[in-house]
């Protein structure tokens, strides 16, 4: 097993058939199926009560809605999160995930009702007045927090993205055209978060000189446990409580779950319950059977926390439809998880050249970025694209570069440039694993397919 970082640098354009991509069926470990991903079963938000609904009149001719105990939205904003499969009624309603739409949002942080849900076993309801968190292992004092112990420490905020490691997994074999930014890489939302740092619970119960790793362990039916090494604990890692300035929501890990900004979600224990520390890993099966990358060479990575440097175009996207040529301003959402994005480069010509896009304020490490690049559509077919590059000069791979290395049997970590492609009649479709003689009106380069 080696545990090299899983990252893509200057490497030889090649090419791969589609039929070698379509080759690459499965599914990756958490049991969402790779191929088409349909937008069934969809989670609809709670309807706004009848009673509050005006009649169809000028609102100014009556008087409006009363106060309600929790805002709630338009009935004219049908936004909502989407869940992946193609039987809205299996288990994946409650064992499988559920997608941010990255293309109806703006700004970088995700309401809490549509951040993305990864979930094993449900989501536990839990009493926070019982809830308790175990620290043991090699510690000097072992303790038992309640939540009201661990809300007595000085708290910390701060605006981090998570990514689950399976987020676009279906880029590997190929999305169908009609596959959406969400859809296929809606497993990501930026949120601020709130809660008392690991290190200060480290310090409390005495963390033993040789304890270089700690296991932690969530509360939901799959007990869920993930092996941590001691050095990210120690950086920014915080036992989060608080999400958006309110508390964490049951399927974001309520009453607390682990951060760890800039890594793999599964990592990120949600409903923390138990921390032990020891001398090395603890060799799960989240982090054995599951979560590790197998590589062309037969050979498996383990332990690629970070989630690299990635962008999309967001608007247009898959399923939106342009009304005419003419100005129109293109934006999106960049992201790394080895710390800030520093540019944003567009293309609009199916990669043959490249432009600096505008990256909007602010621009904090392991968070979402927004960017925009002003565009004249000429009416004639274009793929659009974008490539972002962070602080560690690392860019955003094509694909077929990204398959070249990790190869077609890869589920997780993909972070390859997204083509979308703006017909003439100013539909928009996905790009991404269509063939270049698909594409001919639009004169894309292979690479990127």
């Amino acid at each position: 097993m080696s545990d090299e970082p899983n990252r893509v640098d200057r490497l030889p354009r090649s090419r791969l058939s589609r039929r070698r991509l379509i080759q690459a069926g499965g599914a990756f470990a958490g049991g969402l199926a790779l191929g088409r991903i349909a937008q069934v079963g969809a989670q609809v938000p709670p309807p706004v009560p009848t009673e509050l609904v005006p009649p169809p009149q000028p609102p100014w001719s009556a008087q409006g809605v009363p106060f309600t105990t929790v805002g709630f939205r338009s009935p004219y904003v049908g936004i909502q999160r989407a869940f992946a499969g193609d039987d809205p009624v299996s288990t994946r309603l409650t064992e499988g995930s559920n997608f941010t739409p990255l293309q109806d949002l703006d700004g970088i942080v995700t309401p809490a009702d549509f951040h993305f849900q990864r979930n094993h076993a449900g989501t536990p309801i839990i009493d926070p007045a019982e809830h308790e968190v175990v620290v043991h292992g090699m510690v000097d004092r072992p303790k038992v927090y309640s939540m009201d112990a661990l809300k007595r420490f000085p708290r910390r905020t701060e605006l981090r993205f998570i990514e689950c490691s399976g987020n676009s997994f279906g880029g590997y074999p190929g999305p169908e055209p009609d596959t959406t930014a969400q859809l296929l890489h809606g497993l990501t939302s930026t949120s601020e978060w709130g809660g008392v740092p690991m290190s200060t619970i480290m310090q409390d119960v005495g963390v033993q000189e040789g304890a270089e790793w700690a296991l932690f362990e969530g509360a939901d039916a799959s007990r869920m446990t993930r092996s941590v090494p001691r050095s990210k604990l120690e950086d920014d890692s915080m036992l989060a409580y608080i999400q958006n300035g309110e508390p964490i929501r049951p399927d974001q890990g309520f009453p607390v779950r682990l951060l760890l900004p800039g890594w793999e979600g599964n990592a990120q224990i949600k409903w923390v319950r138990r921390i032990e520390f020891g001398s090395g890993p603890f060799w799960t099966k989240e982090e054995t059977r599951h979560y590790s990358d197998a590589m062309p060479d037969g050979q498996s990575r383990q332990f690629t926390y970070e989630m690299e440097v990635k962008s999309t175009i967001t608007w247009p996207s898959a399923g939106h439809q342009i009304p005419s040529p003419g100005f129109w301003e293109i934006h999106g959402i960049a992201w790394s998880g080895y710390g800030t994005v520093t540019g944003v480069e567009v293309s609009v010509d199916g990669g043959s050249t490249w432009d600096q896009a505008e990256l909007m304020q602010p621009v904090l490490p392991k968070a979402h970025v927004r960017f925009r690049f002003p565009w004249v559509w000429d009416g004639s077919p274009r793929v659009i694209m974008s490539r972002a590059t962070d602080d560690t000069g690392y860019s955003q791979p094509p694909r077929q570069e990204l398959l070249q290395v990790r190869g077609v049997q890869h589920f997780y970590h993909f972070n390859a440039i997204q083509p979308w492609l703006v017909d003439s009649d100013g539909a928009v479709t996905n790009a991404m694993g269509q063939s270049a003689q698909d594409l001919e009106d639009a004169e894309v380069s292979e690479d990127y397919l």
